[in-house]
């Protein structure tokens, strides 16, 4: 029971005050990060989404156009559906080789061997590699005459094609290139192999599971919601992906590899069409973020929870 004493204490010009003041203190200690998200990410947003309605040039006047950038693109820019294509090509193939990729190398650093920490140092190295140092260090891998991948090729009697120079290696090129950075997506991987319990695969083993089994049943189950996380930032870098394509190749041989990332650089840096590239990169959005809904939706079926148990119909 409070005295009258701290009933009054709690209703003075203090006591509200420093009320007040406690209430402000977290805002405060988050106010750079919320600064720098309006100031650089939604300030930005925003405008290329007002600009995408105008003709704006980088340098001469600004006219307001409306919709017409939107209609140009689907209806008389070939460029368009063409680098949109390509990049659906090469998520359908990056998106679940990289998912699967990841997910071996995770379970062979979860296996309890010496100097396990170091194996780890080792496949995480090349996801800190910048993505200019990348694109020249497989431009010497994939060259066609001294490439060492060719060289390699050789001994086993295949003769290497001329893989950044043929429309049908090419992307092929690129998806293996693109995988090479496994190394966050693996550290996510391993941190949800550690976090599943280890009773379950020994009341497994009592009941005669085999490794197969247990994997299918126990670890692919529960890694469901590490496995959902990865699945939506694999499909928001595939739609991304720029920068290897651009050093290697340019978009080429006969446009191959022209992903729609390089088409939404190009008409903003190459052709100064900055309102153009704007309703590009509006559309990259929606179509990224329907993906992610999509995913989000089809969850409720495959993706599973601790303690949870999904009834079948």
């Amino acid at each position: 029971m409070k005295t009258d004493a701290g009933v009054n204490a709690e209703y003075s010009p203090v006591y509200q005050k420093k009320k007040k003041w406690n209430k402000i203190v977290p805002y405060l200690f988050i106010s750079p990060w919320i600064i720098g998200f309006i100031v650089f990410t939604l300030g930005p947003l925003l405008f290329s989404f007002i600009i995408s309605f105008f003709d704006w040039p980088i340098v001469g006047e600004k006219k307001f156009i409306g919709l017409t950038n939107y209609m140009t693109m689907f209806t008389d820019d070939p460029l368009f559906w063409s680098s949109l294509w390509i990049t659906f090509k090469f998520a359908l193939f990056f998106v679940p080789l990289n998912i699967i990729l990841a997910l071996l190398l995770a379970m062979l650093l979860n296996q309890k061997v010496k100097g396990s920490s170091w194996f780890r140092t080792f496949f995480y190295v090349p996801s800190v590699i910048s993505g200019v140092a990348l694109a020249m260090i497989w431009g010497t891998v994939y060259d066609g005459e001294y490439g060492i991948l060719n060289y390699l090729l050789s001994f086993i009697g295949i003769e290497g094609p001329n893989w950044l120079n043929d429309t049908s290696w090419a992307l092929v090129a690129m998806v293996i290139a693109s995988l090479w950075g496994q190394g966050t997506m693996m550290l996510i991987f391993l941190s949800g192999l550690k976090n599943i319990p280890q009773d379950l695969y020994e009341a497994a083993e009592i009941d005669g599971a085999g490794k197969i089994y247990k994997f299918f049943k126990i670890t692919v189950p529960l890694l469901t919601p590490t496995i959902l996380f990865n699945l939506i930032m694999t499909i928001i870098g595939a739609f991304q992906t720029l920068t290897l394509a651009l050093v290697l190749t340019g978009g080429g041989p006969l446009q191959s590899t022209y992903f729609y990332a390089m088409y939404v650089y190009e008409n903003a840096f190459k052709y100064f069409k900055m309102g153009y590239s704007s309703a590009n990169a509006w559309v990259m959005f929606i179509i990224i973020l329907s993906l992610t809904m999509l995913v989000f939706k089809s969850s409720s079926v495959w993706v599973y929870y601790e303690n949870e148990v999904k009834n079948d119909k």
